[in-house]
Order: structure tokens, then C-alpha cells, then sequence
């Protein structure tokens, strides 16, 4: 009988840099040990929408997001509490093992090595050998040691060109007393499709299920799958709270425009009792009339804009709502909540016009980071002044924003940003991707 009193031993897959190639690890090993039997949940360190689809659909257990910088240890500590239940953890890191911001945040600065060790996870650092042999030693000897209290569990190797070359490299980690799990050689097919915000979503990949068992396969072959499994290692029990729902009944976008949504919110919006009520705007359907609270959430609306332009159901609904109750959009949404979108060829395309903005992705600049913000009215359900953490991730430009700001937004390190939200009656938007309330 599952234990659903002590929490699940774990690992974490990371990197010393991005690029390596272990979310190729990742999903591989998520298969291979449910595969055998094993329920796997997997988590994601870091604020990230795409990768966590893709671990559900390998595991066929919903992903979290873990992040010291954005959440609170009450909401950490509830995240956690979702393992209950499972065999083993397997966690992916984001960027490489200690990057993270400048300004320490909730419990940390945000880095995968912050997360290992909250948790107690082991890491499993994956290499990319390519262009070297015995010189990746050093580099796994610097990360095993840079940080002497974290857990270290061993390497694996990728893109390792010939047996030869796997000779070297494992001679240089047996030098190093560094324990090698696997080998991957180098295969140019494994690669997932990418667009301009990282991979393509995993509800559009055409072949994921192919894929993952590929992965899947790929790993048997060159991984110790028993050692990463004796590897793994649980650390204290922790507890806490998810985050509560903004009204009862929510009406949700969700399609392949509107699909960034964080688990763990929605997990304790329905732990709570509120009813989720999903609509996709990109097959003209219409909220529910009886929903509370209308939600747009982030996504590619940039890449069907000329088709939400046109749904005229969804349109009216949307307005009608907002005559009398909340809408809210999240980034994509927010920009579908305004009056125009301008696409990559430049072609302007009317939206909702419930808010002024008007955005431009032809004119295309990069916003990335974490985000804290300070309500100057209400939203979802916080009050004004209300002190909240999230990320930014869009390449969209402002061209008019001329509606009343909704925040005082700023980043990590507490510098200004333009992109403050917007209100105007009953509808607000943001750039920003919410995570959590901050702490007290």
C-alpha cells in the first residue's frame, strides 16, 4: 500500500547550463520508470508553463512548479504535499544548477540548487561532453563542490560521440570520484520543435506520444535506471496551503491560444470547491453566462489573431460578462482584453476592446524575469495593496497602454517596470504571470 505519510524519495535533473538536453532526459526518465510500474510525479523548478504539459503527458501525473524566489513556504510546503501518494519524485531544473536572480525573494534567489536542497532532492547533473573529454570532470568536480551541503547524486553524459569517446570521458569522472549514471550518445532526432517563447506547447507537438516513448527507450538503453532510483532521496515532510479560488464558478480559456495556467492554482481552486469552467475563444465559444469570474490566462494569441478577431460568439460573451462581473487576462489574455493586436506582418487585428492596450508583436522585444507587484486596486480576489510575486515571459511591445495602471510592478531586484497592468470597470490585465501572494 502507497505511504501517503512520508514523502516520496526524489531526484533533480539539471545542468550546468541550458541546452543540454535534459528535458530529453527528463521525459525519457519519467516514462521509463512509469514504465515499470512506478507513479512518478514529476516536478519543475522554476516559473515555466511549457515544460510541466509535457511532464504530465510523459508521468500521466499532473507537474508542479517549485520556486524559492515567488513562493511563500506555506505555499511551497502544499506544492510539496502533492507528491504524497507517488513512488518517486523527478524533478527538471531550469537554466544551470546555481542561477538565480540577485535579490533574495521568498525563501531564495530562485536557483534549482535552492529547490534540491528545500526538498532534499539529490542532483543528477547532466553534461553535454560534445568538444571535450576528460575536461567535463572539472566541470561536474566545481558543481559537486561549489555547494558542499548539496546532495550530489552523479552525471550523465550527452551527446557522447563514440566509444572512444566515452572512454575518456568516464576516465576523466572516475578521477574525479564522480559517479556516471548513463551515457547518451549523440543523436541529432531527439530534439523537441521550439517557437519563440521555448518549445512548442505539448498539445501541438504532433507526435508526443511517439516521442516519449522514444525517449523513453533511449534512456533504458544508456541510463542505470536502478541507480537513479537507489539515488533518490526524501527529505523532511512539509505542509501547507494552496492558493484559494478568486469566485466559485470560473469560466477558463483553454485552447492552443490561452494555455498558460499554473497547476498549483488551479489545484486549490478546485480543492476548495470552485467549479472551473473551460471555453475556448479559438472555436467562438462563449463563457458560461453563469460563471462568476471570466479568466484569460497567457498563450499565443499573437498566432490567431485574425481568428479571434472573427469569433463573434466569443466576443459578445466576453463583453456581455464584463458589463456586470470580472474579467481578467494574464499576458496573451491581457493582450486579447485590448483593442488591437499588430501580429509579425504587421496586420493590426481588433480584440476584445474591453481595454485600451495595443500591442505589437512585429515590433518584437524580449521581457523576461520575475516580477513583484503591489495592487493599486483589486484583482482576483486580492485587495488593493495586496503585494504579489510573478514572472514576466512575452516578446509583445506596448504601443498604448492608456488605461488606469493596475500596479506598481517592479522587478527582482525591486527596479520599475512599464508594464503595470491595466484597469477599467470590471476588467483588469497584466503582463505578469501570477505565482503567489507574497509572504508576510
Amino acid at each position: 500500500m502507497t505511504d501517503m505519510t512520508t514523502p516520496p524519495p526524489g531526484i533533480l535533473i539539471s545542468a550546468p547550463s541550458s541546452g543540454t538536453g535534459k528535458t530529453t532526459v527528463m521525459l525519457g526518465l519519467l516514462r521509463a520508470l512509469a514504465e515499470d510500474g512506478l507513479k512518478v510525479q514529476p516536478f519543475k523548478s522554476g516559473p515555466d508553463y511549457i515544460d510541466p504539459a509535457f511532464h504530465h503527458a510523459a508521468a500521466r501525473r499532473q507537474a508542479f512548479n517549485l520556486d524559492t524566489w515567488a513562493m511563500p513556504s506555506e505555499l511551497a510546503g502544499g506544492i510539496a504535499e502533492q507528491a504524497m501518494g507517488a513512488d518517486i519524485v523527478v524533478a527538471e531544473g531550469s537554466m544551470g544548477l546555481f542561477d538565480g536572480v540577485a535579490t533574495r525573494g521568498e525563501n531564495g534567489f530562485g536557483s534549482s540548487a535552492e529547490t534540491a536542497l528545500m526538498m532534499g532532492w539529490p542532483v543528477v547533473l547532466v553534461i553535454d561532453v560534445g568538444g571535450q573529454a576528460q575536461s567535463a570532470a572539472a566541470t561536474a568536480l566545481g558543481f559537486k563542490t561549489y555547494n558542499p551541503t548539496l546532495p550530489f547524486a552523479g552525471v550523465i553524459l550527452n551527446r557522447c560521440a563514440s566509444p572512444r569517446h566515452e572512454r575518456l570521458a568516464r576516465l576523466g569522472m572516475d578521477q574525479a570520484g564522480i559517479n556516471v549514471l548513463g551515457v547518451l550518445p549523440r543523436r541529432g532526432d531527439l530534439a523537441l520543435p521550439e517557437r519563440h517563447l521555448g518549445l512548442i506547447q505539448a498539445v501541438e507537438h504532433p507526435d508526443l506520444e511517439e516521442a516519449i516513448t522514444g525517449y523513453a527507450k533511449f534512456l533504458r538503453d544508456h541510463v542505470d535506471l536502478a541507480a537513479i532510483k537507489s539515488a533518490a532521496r526524501a527529505g523532511d515532510a512539509k505542509t501547507g496551503t494552496l492558493p484559494k479560488p478568486p469566485a466559485q464558478r470560473i469560466a477558463l480559456a483553454r485552447d492552443a491560444a490561452f494555455s498558460f495556467t499554473y497547476p498549483h492554482l488551479l489545484t486549490g481552486w478546485r480543492n476548495a470547491g470552485a467549479e472551473i469552467l473551460p471555453f475556448s475563444p479559438l472555436a467562438d465559444e462563449a463563457p458560461a453566462g453563469d460563471a462568476d469570474l471570466v479568466w484569460l490566462p497567457g498563450g499565443y494569441p499573437e498566432l490567431h489573431a485574425g481568428r479571434l478577431a472573427a469569433n463573434k460568439t466569443y466576443l459578445s460573451g466576453l463583453r456581455k460578462h464584463a458589463e456586470t462581473k470580472p474579467v481578467h487576462g494574464e499576458c496573451g489574455g491581457y493582450m486579447a482584453l485590448g483593442s488591437k493586436l499588430i501580429d509579425k506582418d504587421g496586420i493590426a487585428h481588433e480584440m476584445a476592446g474591453l481595454l485600451g492596450l495595443v500591442t505589437s508583436y512585429e515590433k518584437r522585444k524580449f521581457h523576461l524575469g520575475y516580477r513583484q507587484a503591489t495592487l493599486r486596486a483589486p484583482m482576483l480576489g486580492f485587495d488593493s495593496g495586496a503585494r504579489l510575486r510573478g514572472h514576466e515571459f512575452h516578446y509583445t511591445t506596448i504601443l498604448d497602454e492608456p488605461d488606469a495602471p493596475l500596479a506598481n510592478v517592479g522587478d527582482a531586484d525591486g527596479n520599475p517596470v512599464p508594464e503595470t497592468g491595466s484597469i477599467k470597470g470590471h476588467v483588469t490585465g497584466t503582463f505578469f504571470h501570477l505565482i503567489a501572494e507574497a509572504g508576510q
